[in-house]
Order: structure tokens, then sequence, then C-alpha cells
């Protein structure tokens, strides 16, 4: 069985969870650019709603940038000053959101020009940290726990989300372009320190060896267009990047239209179109939590490959079943469709990280941060466009066939489509591996 490089210095639980603390300041911040400045800038200033879409979009699109930071920290030999720093330029960059949404209101060029900024920074922030914490959970995560830090990676996260948009919705009212930035500028800073902390000195049993590593590290890989070359000529990395665009897509595009969907299709009143979208939620928690619990351990029940193609499988049945459920009507059991995407989704999302950071490292050796840099940008191209292309699509065939309900079984039948599609692409991601080289699977250091 394989375990972190240098078993001497895995991570046990405290550190996992540690590390987890980082992707939870990580959600905080990017919760209250996507979320909290979305609200204020359509219902408080009363922009068109397409702006604040843009933005979101564009802090996607510099994440494009993701496998040149992962360069860097292969580089390097270490992967806590990308996370650190990229944490900064994260929360400066969240700050400089508020600041540009207030000016939005008064002065429309120059809050445009520094919304653009600031947005391009979260992007970039998100993208230098989120990708080095990865590799360096990868790297320091022993096979069989794998599975459960992803959960608990997953899980504070949302904690992450839940927390900051609690907290922050309390203190913003009553609302003030002041408080905006006070309480912004306060959050950023207290998601900063809070990763600092947790990254604080991880690396410092390994360092010695890492930085006598890294200059033959560098010296092998050149430059970054030839490491970026010989990690996409993998078969296994390249299967695995079109998995990641190809089920996000899917997984993105479904989130913006449940809710639409129960209101349009089955009449549900906006208070209950949203408790059936915390319906998903729960569920998803449910199918993270046992994927983490039955493929973690000595004795795990299928390995974390098996869970992501069966993942994608059953996200297809579910959404297929919404797609019956459009041409049924309210005699469907709609709720019961919901929990099993919940479900589903969980289970996918948890193993498909998993997966991750289980390939990250069975490749050739030192190009870790480029392999995951890559799958980062497979998966901000297909946030990106996912809920735009979903949307679209539903609106047009809304249009052509004069009701929504064809519209969302086509919808929902393609994104099936693209999950089984997803599933074959998870199971050649490994399979290619056994007639690989032997050298070719060495887990790095």
């Amino acid at each position: 069985m394989k375990v972190a490089a240098g078993n001497e210095a895995a991570l046990r639980w405290p550190g996992i969870f540690r590390l987890g603390l980082v992707q939870a300041a990580l959600g905080a911040v990017v919760v209250l650019v996507t979320s909290t400045l979305n609200r204020v800038m359509v219902v408080e200033y009363s922009l068109p709603a397409l702006l604040p879409g843009a933005l979101v979009s564009l802090h996607y699109a510099v994440q494009l940038v993701r496998p040149r930071f992962g360069f860097g920290s292969d580089r390097g030999g270490r992967r806590t000053p990308w996370i650190i720093g990229g944490m900064a330029v994260l929360a400066a960059g969240g700050v400089l959101c508020s600041i540009a949404t207030v000016l939005l209101h008064t002065h429309a060029g120059s809050g445009l020009a520094l919304a653009i900024a600031g947005y391009a920074m979260v992007g970039i922030g998100v993208g230098a940290a989120g990708t080095s914490l990865l590799v360096l959970m990868a790297s320091r995560v022993d096979d069989h726990r794998r599975a459960a830090a992803a959960t608990i990676m997953w899980i504070l996260m949302i904690a992450g989300f839940a927390v900051t948009s609690t907290v922050v919705g309390r203190f913003l009212d009553p609302f003030s372009p002041q408080r905006l930035i006070q309480v912004t500028a306060i959050a950023a800073a207290s998601a900063f320190l809070i990763a600092l902390a947790a990254v604080w000195n991880v690396e410092r049993a390994r360092g010695a060896a890492q930085r006598e590593a890294a200059p033959r590290v560098a010296e092998r890989n050149g430059s970054f267009t030839a490491a970026l070359e010989r990690v996409w000529r993998d078969p296994p990395t390249r299967a695995f990047t079109l998995f990641v665009f190809v089920s996000m897509l899917a997984y993105s595009a479904q989130e913006l239209l449940l809710e639409p969907f129960s209101g349009l299709v089955f009449g549900y009143t906006l208070g209950a179109s949203t408790k059936l979208s915390g319906s998903w939620h729960g569920a998803a928690l449910i199918g993270m939590i046992g994927v983490g619990l039955l493929c973690s351990g000595r004795r795990r029940f299928g390995s974390l490959r098996q869970w992501t193609v069966g993942g994608c499988c059953a996200s297809a049945a579910a959404l297929a079943s919404l797609g019956f459920a459009s041409i049924v009507g309210p005699a469907w059991p709609l709720r019961l469709s919901v929990l099993a995407l919940g479900i589903s989704n969980g289970v996918f999302a948890v193993s498909a990280i998993g997966s991750m950071m289980e390939l990250a490292h069975d490749g050739e050796s030192g190009n870790a941060g480029v392999r995951m840099g890559l799958w980062g940008a497979a998966q901000a191209i297909a946030f990106a466009f996912g809920g735009v292309l979903g949307t679209a699509i539903v609106d047009s065939f809304r249009w052509l066939f004069g009701s929504p309900t064809a519209a969302f079984a086509i919808v929902f039948c393609v994104e099936a489509l693209l999950f089984l599609a997803a599933a074959g692409l998870a199971a050649r991601a490994r399979s290619v591996r056994r007639f690989s080289s032997p050298t070719s699977s060495a887990v790095i250091a």
C-alpha cells in the first residue's frame, strides 16, 4: 500500500484538520465575494445582475494560471509559502472588491476598474493557495486517510461558507457602505490569520530534504511550458483532466437550475424551493460523510476510483429521474429525487477530490503541483461556463417549446449524459496507468 512520501512526516488527524482550516478560510473570503457582494450590487445598489455574474466568471477565468502556480511550488520544493502568499492576495482582493462595490454605486468607471482588479486578485489568490494546499495534503496524507481528509476539507469549506455568511449577515444590518467595507476587511483579515496559523511549521520536518531536492527537480523540469507538456502527455493525467472538466460542468449547471425547476414545473413557493435546495445540500453532506467513513481506515469498502465512478453513475440516474419528473409533473416524488441527487453528488465530490490527491503523485516525480494546477484550471473553466450554459439552454428551449417542462427535461438528461461520460473518464484515468512503466508511478518527496 502506498503511503505519503516520508511516512514519518505523514499527517495525523490533527494535522489534517489544521490544513482543512485553510480550506475553510478560503471559503470564507470567496463566499463574501461571490454571494454577499453579489446581493449588495443587485439589491441594495440596483445594478444589473449581469455585472456580478461577469465578475464572478472573471475570478474563475483567472484561475487558468493554476498550473503555473503549481509549477512554482514544485521548483521551490515547499507549498506553504504559496498558500500564505495566495491567502494574502485573496484577503486583499476581497477587501478591494468591497471597496469597488461601494464605488460602483457612486463612481461607476472607477468602481468597475477596481472591481476587475479585485476579482482578478481573488482568482489569483484562490489559485495559488488552493492548488498548493491540495498538493501538500496529497503528499502528506496516507492512502487510508485520503477519503476522510477530502471529507474534512469539503465540510470545513462549507462551514466557512455558513459561518461567514451568518456572522457577516448579522453585522451588516443595518446596511451602510462603511459597514460593508469594515466587516469585509475584518472577515478577510481573520481568514488570513487562521490560514497562517494552520500552516505554521507544517512543513518544518521535511524542509531540509525539500530544499535539497528542489534544485534537482528544477533542473529536470526545465521551463514551465516543458513541464506542462510532459504532464499533458501522460494519459491518466489527461483523462483525469477531462473527467474534472466534464463532471464539474454537469455539477455546476445543475446547481443553478434546481430552485427555478421546482418553482416553474412543480409550483413550489420561494420558501419551499429554498427548503428543497437545503435538502439537496444536506443530502450531499450525508454522501460526503458516508464516503469518508467507508473508504477510510485499514479495511476500506472499495477504492476511491470505484466510489468516483459510482458517484457519477448515481448522479446521472438521479438527474435522469428529474428529467422524468419534468414530464410527469407534481405526481412525481420530487423530494426523493433531490435527496438521491444530493447523496450521489456528495459521494462523487469527496471521492473525486480523494482521487485527485491520489493521482497527483502517481506520475513523473516533481510535477505534482503542475498536475494539480491543471485539474484546478479544468474545474475553474467548467464552473465559469456550467451555470451560464445550463441556464442559457433552459431559456432557449423554453422559447422554442413555449413550456419549461421540455426545457428542463432536456437539460437534466444532457447533464446525466455528462456524468456518465465523466464516469468513463474516471475509470480510464486509473486503468491506463496499469500499462505504464514502473517508474511512472513513483511517489514524489
